[in-house]
């Protein structure tokens, strides 16, 4: 049986969530925007005791909370919402990254089509962003900064809390996709100084197709972000349509679990990281670590065979393991990774470099079985 070892593109939803769910979907089907009935009330009650374990894993107010359909749709709320407010303003200045997940960079492309300047900063070849780039490009016109906290290819932590320590004495707003780091480092994103966050509920072991916004409040206003999208008043204007009630207290039921055992996880996930690690030195294969293990997460490693195809090594030990080469929203496409080149690796060690990731849950004698299978497999190719 081949072990899943992507958890980076989606996690495996918790077996507790998934109890709850299921009891919610049984025992609840009422609208939660509904007010004349108990069906409705009870469903309300439901969404608005998820949305306060959400606040409370992050250290917010509850209603700095909006529930969505995931990152991409935040991240799309979050930039397109600033529109009016931007031309209101007459500041029409974004920065952001070149290593960005096509839910930032494919927004602010089109923003750009719209008549906004945007400046895209490379990482160094460690994989890491300078925030001295980013305050040396900030203007008086300057709308928004998006930078994400944790790169979901590399898994390189970026500098978001000095760039949020610098920007939160300014009036430019600060964007951080936490896809990645929510739920893994809680303690982290409770330090940091940030005016929205983007997050899915499929990357930290609840369902997949809800996620959430945060807007907060400063001044006791929240950004000036407007819905993109009409059809009525759910969640404030923000995201119209029905709320999903279930899916919605699943994700709140994944916090409270995390906000328990998040230390223990991250314990765990670095066990891994050895393990993974020891195996590759015991396999003698040449190999290098795409990015600075020092600001690594601990449940992730990008790395390059040198003569190993990732393609190549991906099919032949798919029996054995669920690894990836990057981003899974660029999976069918056969471009280099966009996020290595902008690292500055050359074509031939992005072809060969893979991606694995892991969780808390992954089975440590079964990864081993699993890696020393692929790693031999990796030792023929080379043969």
């Amino acid at each position: 049986m081949s072990v899943y070892l992507d958890f980076n593109a989606s996690a495996p939803i918790d077996s507790r969530v998934l109890d709850y769910m299921v009891d919610v979907y049984k025992t609840c089907f009422g609208n939660a925007d509904s007010r004349t009935h108990e069906f409705g009330t009870t469903a309300r009650r439901i969404v608005e005791n998820a949305r306060s374990s959400f606040a409370e894993l992050l250290g917010i107010k509850k209603e700095e909370v909006f529930f969505t359909s995931g990152a991409t749709e935040s991240n799309n709320i979050a930039l397109q919402g600033l529109m009016s407010y931007a031309l209101e303003s007459n500041r029409k200045h974004i920065i952001t990254t070149s290593i960005e997940h096509k839910a930032v960079l494919e927004t602010v492309k089109h923003l750009a089509s719209e008549g906004f300047e945007v400046d895209f900063i490379d990482p160094d070849p460690t994989g890491r962003i300078s925030a001295e780039k980013i305050k040396r490009l900030i203007r008086k016109d300057t709308l928004l900064v998006s930078v994400m906290h944790v790169n979901n290819e590399t898994g390189v932590i970026q500098p978001v809390q000095e760039i949020g320590e610098f920007l939160s004495d300014t009036d430019v707003f600060f964007h951080i996709d936490a896809t990645q780091s929510f739920g893994k480092l809680v303690t982290e994103l409770k330090n940091i100084h940030y005016d929205m966050l983007s997050m899915s509920a499929h990357k930290m072991g609840g369902p997949q197709g809800i996620g959430a916004l945060v807007l907060i409040k400063k001044h006791f206003r929240l950004p000036p972000v407007k819905g993109i999208m009409y059809g009525g008043k759910q969640e404030h204007g923000i995201r119209p349509g029905t709320i999903p009630v279930a899916l919605v207290a699943g994700l709140g039921k994944a916090c409270e679990y995390v906000a328990q055992e998040h230390e223990d996880n991250i314990a765990k996930c670095i066990e891994l990281r050895k393990c993974v690690i020891e195996l590759l030195e015991k396999s003698r294969l040449p190999y290098e670590i795409n990015g600075n293990i020092e600001y690594i997460i601990p449940n992730t490693l990008n790395l390059c065979i040198p003569g190993v195809s990732s393609e190549a090594l991906m099919l032949s030990s798919k029996q054995f393991c669920g690894i990836s080469n990057g981003s899974a929203c660029n999976s069918s496409s056969y471009e280099p990774s966009y996020v290595l080149k902008a690292m500055g690796l050359s074509n031939d060690r992005i072809e060969n470099s893979i991606r694995i990731s892991w969780g808390a849950s992954t089975n440590q004698d079964e990864l081993t079985v699993a890696l020393k299978y692929m790693l031999n497999m990796a030792k023929s190719m080379i043969e």
